[in-house]
């Protein structure tokens, strides 16, 4: 299927026209929804000299289904060209600028209405109705198509889309199957369909809702001394296409103003309304549950500092050396996991942006290193953000290698002629199988030390430590010798859980 971008590139519409259609588009679900009807957008296409005379100047851009009612077309028919009987009246619509409604075929009606701004037909909407599995029509189907058709008017007068508005309240904007009001032109209620009755039943409106002032339901009901949007009187009007969120101590309500227009002048009002305290009652519960969870993190990284911080106590206290070294380095490598820790308990998110993770291991290795050199840190890449357990595994094995590469490529004696530097390049991609995939390497410009594959077996604990981790998570690595001298160790990990930022 095509989208909207693709197919507008083939018309001859103007930056603001296209920016025109792309508003309608993105509201016409409404509209299906009110006419009962699948709606589709059709475009002049754009020509020039050598295209072939027997094409067609029109296609189908668009095509919206409605949520209330059955489908009209049930294939995806963007991209369609249309046939002549239909090319001559898209033709026809756009050089009057005038709707119309050819006879019935079949079961079928058709209204052509134009898409018109700034006085200026630049498209055609056809709305297609199949009479055969229309629904029976009552007081809300009724009063649907009549504001249905107020709607297209305002289409056909360049008054709809409405410009320089924003009618979405985030997380549970009103559809037109959560509730609809129709307002008159000084704010009584008009029109409410029943779940739009159910919400003011349970706002605590108990009186008829037929000619009720929206207005005043709503501002007695109101919590004593809560703050109240700017917007909530003229969405509550209809005097201003906005939306706003009310909150009551019994309810909270999203509501969608859409200013109705005649000939220039506000008629009414359609008003989409929707019960959202359920959702806002998960959003708070996920807040609390985010914010206990942050409070764990943090106390955990105050355990590990508390924890590292009595192992180097205690190593102060031996006089053997190696057990000295020993509880210094188990420190350090509790101190590391304490780093991923404290972005977590700091983020909103249970993911980590191991970019900072990496640059504070970077310093804090430098300044912990037992050696004298004046070594120099860079980061390159980007890991982008990862899950936790990924991340703490990624910051163990970055520790431990930095840390080994300060510790023995810059020792007392054997430092290199130009700045001592130690380098983490990072780049992430991801598989065919949508996995995505670390390559990571640690360069400094050091003595040179790369352990040879027969060597392993007496590999360090640190080095141990890296290739679990590195098996952990699914990798492989290998230490090189640089050129003209120093180590490179690159190590490739497949990461267990999506977590783009």
């Amino acid at each position: 299927m095509a989208v909207l971008r693709e197919t507008l590139s083939r018309s001859s519409m103007s930056g603001a026209d296209i920016d025109w259609v792309h508003r309608l588009v993105g509201d016409w679900q409404m509209l299906a929804d009110l006419a009962f009807a699948d709606l589709t957008l059709w475009l002049p296409v754009q020509r020039d000299d050598a295209a072939d005379p027997h094409l067609s100047p029109w296609f189908l851009a668009a095509h919206a289904r409605p949520s209330t009612g059955p489908n009209f077309y049930h294939d995806d028919v963007i991209g369609e060209a249309p046939g002549a009987a239909r090319e001559r009246l898209l033709t026809q619509v756009m050089e009057t600028g005038r709707p119309s409604t050819p006879d019935e075929v079949g079961y079928v009606r058709e209204q052509y209405v134009p898409v018109v701004r700034t006085g200026r037909p630049i498209a055609v909407l056809i709305r297609h109705t199949d009479l055969q599995n229309m629904r029976q029509q009552g007081g809300l189907e009724v009063n649907y198509l009549q504001i249905s058709q107020q709607l297209f008017s305002m289409i056909a007068e360049g008054a709809f889309p409405m410009d320089h508005v924003a009618t979405g309240v985030g997380r549970g904007t009103p559809r037109v199957g959560d509730g609809v009001l129709r307002l008159t032109a000084d704010g009584l209620i008009d029109y409410a369909s029943p779940n739009a009755v159910s919400a003011l039943r349970r706002l605590g409106h108990t009186d008829p809702v037929g000619g009720a002032d929206l207005a005043q339901i709503v501002s007695t009901r109101l919590t004593p001394g809560a703050t109240v949007d700017e917007t909530v009187p003229l969405v509550l009007t209809g005097r201003a296409p906005w939306g706003t969120e009310i909150e009551t101590a019994s309810v909270n309500l999203t509501l969608r103003s859409v200013p109705l227009m005649h000939a220039g002048k506000r008629v009414g009002a359609l008003l989409l309304m929707r019960d959202v305290s359920e959702i806002r009652r998960r959003e708070r519960e996920l807040l609390s549950k985010e914010a206990t969870i942050r409070e764990i993190h943090h106390r955990v990284k105050n355990n590990l500092q508390t924890v590292s911080a009595l192992l180097r106590l205690q190593s102060r206290r031996l006089d053997d050396p190696k057990a000295q070294e020993a509880l210094a380095e188990a420190g350090r490598r509790l101190s590391t996991v304490a780093l991923v820790h404290d972005t977590l308990s700091q983020a909103f998110s249970e993911r980590v942006d191991f970019d900072d993770v990496a640059t504070r291991i970077l310093r804090a290795t430098v300044e912990v290193a037992s050696t004298q050199a004046v070594v120099e840190t860079e980061l390159d890449g980007s890991f982008g953000w990862l899950p936790p357990d990924d991340a703490t595994h990624l910051a163990m094995v970055l520790a431990e290698l930095v840390h080994n590469a300060v510790e023995h490529g810059f020792e007392e004696g054997e430092r290199p002629a130009g700045a001592s530097r130690v380098v983490v390049s990072a780049a992430r991609t991801r598989d065919e199988g949508g996995t995505d995939v670390l390559e990571v390497s640690v360069a400094d410009n050091g003595r040179g030390y790369a352990p040879e594959a027969g060597d392993r077996q007496g590999a360090g604990l640190g080095t141990q430590i890296v290739e679990a981790l590195i098996s952990d998570l699914r990798g492989q690595i290998g230490w090189e010798t640089a050129q003209p001298h120093g180590t490179v160790v690159r190590f490739t990990v497949r990461l267990r859980g999506s977590a783009t930022g």
